[in-house]
């Protein structure tokens, strides 16, 4: 699943391309929406928020957001009119066109239209924004130490307490920590500073569309899909497992020498 510096580059990339311009044209290939016209409406603003992005359109029907999420396997490509389109057209899910742009979304998880005044309605659950300006360290360090016993990769995957991280940063942010993902959360003696961090590596990598936590494009990753690799600080082999709650279980990877689980102490 994209992690949040993706989604805030594709809301950058829907902002620049369509902010300011009317819609020619809007098919949303989506049962819900399939009859919902917007042609004549004027994009005001595309958003990240969290994981989630927000595009706002105002027309004569009213002040309407579209809210789309990426899941595992969405994208947000933009096209010149009549250039041909990098994914297959049965992928497309909105097709949003402008005098000279042509915005697809491709294999979108979520796709839906609500009010713009409403948009609490799809994202007022999300908590704190690493990316975003409502960010409050603070909110974020008490909605994860709410529950001290939940496994810390568990807590930082929740979006309802701080949005953004997702399995490469929750990897990564563990193995830069000195903790095992499993560790409960109350456990982590200093959480504050593995919190920072996080918007750190944020923050460095939305502005790029390679992403790196280790500081060295040619060796990206410390641990993140690594599995069986040598540890690049102390050569153990990288460990994977799956975790999380049943029916949502992620892939963590960690040091077993670097990261020894506490809860096994």
């Amino acid at each position: 699943m994209p992690e949040g510096d993706t989604v805030y580059r594709a809301a950058r990339l829907l902002d620049r391309s369509l902010s300011g311009h009317r819609l020619l044209r809007t098919d949303f290939r989506v049962p819900q929406h399939a009859t919902v016209d917007l042609a004549g409406s004027t994009v005001v603003r595309t958003v990240s928020r969290g994981k989630h992005l927000l595009t706002r359109i105002d027309g004569d029907q009213g002040s309407w957001t579209l809210h789309t999420h990426l899941k595992m396997e969405g994208a947000w490509r933009v096209h010149k009119p009549g250039e041909g389109w990098k994914r297959p057209a049965h992928q497309a899910r909105v097709v949003l066109t402008t005098d000279d742009r042509v915005a697809v979304g491709f294999s979108l998880g979520i796709v839906e239209l609500v009010p713009t005044a409403e948009e609490d309605s799809v994202v007022g659950h999300v908590g704190p924004d690493l990316l975003g300006p409502d960010w409050d360290e603070e909110e974020a360090l008490r909605r994860l130490r709410a529950e001290p016993e939940r496994p810390l990769g568990e807590a930082l995957l929740d979006q309802r307490n701080l949005a953004g991280i997702g399995n490469m940063y929750m990897a990564e942010l563990c193995f830069v920590s000195g903790v095992h993902p499993r560790d409960p959360v109350g456990s982590v003696a200093n959480l504050p500073r593995l919190v920072r961090r996080g918007k750190q590596m944020l923050e460095l990598n939305k502005e790029r569309a390679v992403q790196s936590t280790t500081g060295d494009l040619r060796e990206r990753m410390w641990v993140y899909r690594r599995d069986r690799s040598p540890c690049r600080r102390c050569r153990t082999p990288i460990a994977v497992a799956m975790t999380g709650p049943a029916g949502r279980e992620r892939a963590a990877y960690w040091c077993p020498s670097c990261q020894p689980e506490r809860s096994q102490d």
